[in-house]
């Protein structure tokens, strides 16, 4: 594996793998906190993020490499015209390996064509996630002790949200996985996935409106913000911003063991009374999203330490 653009390059056996590698970092830190020594980062972003490029920062440093980059095209050469098939050629020479997000989708499947080192996709407009995704799924299987037999419950944005679409084609491939789609009509989960995916695999799923009326069969409930960036009209946006709101009255509808994921930011959609519940495991996703890149990094780079 030399790229990382969508969740489904990966087989079910090289997710399992990185995972374990994931679980190993956790129990023993210092087993790797050197191994990328003199190894370079570049983190490519030409669309704004706190978590993801923090978060692959952070994993690099853990692991004893450096980083270089940028946080906003308008400070790159891209502001004057630069296209990303240049910046990456240029970029290639200064690094080991690159994180790239950009608004386009696509954008980092074209930079694989000049990269001459391995290229992570860290998020290209509502297209993939894959590192996110992966951070997903080593929650779930932290807190569940599985990523099989279960009923995973989607709410919010569904029509945008990357970490949505990237998540359901990554535990589409597990057994008997029941998705629940929670969504007003104007932000339902696209025909293409249905049309490609659920339908042509015949898996079992729902689309429904309200989260009260699924809330006690989830096992998993993934909330996510209605994305403001994606809407052309304000108006719009501020219509559906506030459509569903989780909070702890609807919590009491819940299993003792339901729990609550969100890949942040976070706006209004879960009130802040929900954060002490011991279901709510959206702060521990950002702390697995490190060591997943982390895992990530030591498998593209070759370097996971032997035994």
């Amino acid at each position: 594996m030399k790229y990382l653009i969508d969740p489904m390059d990966l087989s079910v056996e090289e997710i399992d793998e990185l995972i374990d590698i994931a679980n190993d970092i956790i129990k023993d830190r210092t087993r790797y906190q050197d191994v990328c020594r003199h190894k370079i980062l570049a983190t490519l972003f030409f669309e704004p993020s706190t978590r993801t490029r923090l978060s692959f920062e952070s994993a690099m440093l853990s692991l004893g490499g450096s980083v270089l980059g940028f946080s906003s095209a308008s400070n790159t050469s891209a502001s004057k015209g630069e296209s990303v098939s240049d910046t990456i050629s240029v970029v290639s020479s200064y690094c080991d390996i690159i994180a790239m997000r950009h608004p386009k989708e696509g954008a980092p499947l074209v930079a694989t064509r000049k990269s001459t080192v391995p290229l992570i996709n860290a998020g290209d407009g509502g297209h993939n996630h894959p590192t996110q995704t992966l951070t997903d799924l080593l929650t779930i299987y932290r807190e569940k002790g599985r990523l099989d037999n279960l009923t995973i419950g989607f709410c919010g944005d569904l029509k945008f949200g990357r970490t949505v679409h990237s998540l359901t084609k990554a535990m589409s491939r597990y057994k008997n996985i029941k998705f629940v789609f929670i969504a007003p009509p104007e932000l339902k989960i696209p025909e293409y996935l249905k049309h490609d995916l659920l339908d042509a695999k015949n898996l079992d799923y729902k689309e429904v409106e309200t989260i009260e009326e699924v809330i006690e069969d989830l096992d998993i409930l993934y909330m996510t913000r209605v994305q403001k960036e994606r809407f052309f009209s304000e108006d719009e946006y501020l219509r559906m911003k506030d459509y569903y709101i989780l909070d702890k009255e609807k919590l009491k509808l819940a299993k003792p063991d339901m729990y609550v994921l969100h890949p942040l930011p976070r706006v209004n959609e879960i009130a802040t009374d929900v954060d002490n519940d011991p279901r709510a495991k959206y702060f521990e996703q950002v702390q697995n999203a490190v060591y997943v890149r982390q895992a990530v990094i030591l498998t593209l780079l070759n370097l996971i330490p032997e035994e």
